[in-house]
């Protein structure tokens, strides 16, 4: 069973969680059905609205300022976000500088988002505006006072229930876990390569397993909607080969009965959706929530 994050709910037998939104400022809601993300730099309005249409988790960024505050931010440096090259450490609260009017949605070269409120926030004003809805939070930085402050605020609003450790390094994974091992938490690079390897060699039933979440691109964007750093993923025969060994549908399917969720990102074509969903996932992130809804809808219909 996963602990109590996302509710499940049954679609076609399995259970599914929807992600509607991440913003710029580094937060993803997380409703029923499956996931959506898009880029906004607007938070209040669009997080009040989502939950009211029954968002369940809200995945989010964290750093730390000058002066010990944790905020929500995509990135730790602020040039893309801002326009200003300053690091989100360098800086006090107060001296953080606004987002951009306008920002380049990530997953999709061409598109822009826009919006009004264009402040930095702070982790504890989202835990504080919204006490019910579970929090995926990636830690992106081997911060020990980033992690302890990030802990703190999580026993403080009473949601180790509802707050997901989350990173692709599994060195502040550790350190994570050791600070706060009430919590539950993400698949790491590390692990999940090794999940393959036991998958591989029959011997993935036989190994107990913490994670609750194992989240990764879907190959078939790389190098369409997301141009990878590493020139090796560049190579289509690399992402064929990565494609063929990670899209297991035996691999989810034992997943799935172990009660750990597959999330496949970004999808910002119908084509890449019903791919994500085909292939076995549990929830699907795009930058365009009214696709991927009526996407949803449909598949309901035909039920």
């Amino acid at each position: 069973m996963l602990p109590q994050i996302v509710r499940q709910c049954e679609n076609n037998g399995d259970p599914t969680s929807l992600k509607i939104m991440q913003c710029e400022l580094g937060i993803t809601l997380t409703v029923l059905a499956a996931f959506m993300k898009v880029a906004m730099s607007e938070m209040s309005i669009f997080l009040f609205s989502a939950v009211e249409v029954g968002t369940e988790m809200l995945e989010i960024d964290c750093h730390l300022t000058k002066d010990g505050h944790v905020v929500v931010s995509h990135d730790e440096n602020l040039l893309r976000q801002t326009g200003q090259d300053v690091n989100i450490s360098s800086l006090n609260l107060e001296e953080l500088p606004p987002y951009r009017e306008i920002l380049e949605v990530t997953f999709k070269t061409g598109h822009f988002s826009t919006g009004s409120d264009r402040n930095i926030a702070l982790l504890e004003d989202v835990f504080h505006k919204f006490p019910h809805i579970a929090v995926n939070i990636e830690v992106k930085e081997n911060n020990s006072m980033l992690i302890e402050k990030i802990s703190d605020l999580v026993k403080k609003y009473n949601r180790e229930a509802m707050s997901v450790w989350a990173s692709v390094d599994s060195t502040i994974m550790e350190n994570c876990r050791k600070t706060n091992s009430s919590m539950p938490y993400m698949f790491t690079v590390k692990r999940a390569l090794k999940l393959l390897l036991l998958y591989y060699t029959g011997l993935l039933p036989f190994v107990p397993l913490g994670e609750s979440f194992l989240q990764f691109y879907l190959p078939q964007i790389i190098n369409r909607e997301y141009i990878p750093e590493m020139w090796i993923l560049r190579s289509r025969l690399v992402i064929f080969l990565i494609e063929r060994l990670t899209l297991r549908k035996g691999m989810f399917k034992h997943l799935r009965d172990r009660g750990i969720q597959i999330h496949l990102f970004v999808c910002n074509e119908e084509q890449d959706i019903e791919a994500a969903f085909a292939a076995g996932a549990t929830g699907v992130m795009t930058d365009y929530p009214t696709l991927l809804s009526n996407d949803i809808r449909r598949r309901t219909q035909d039920t």
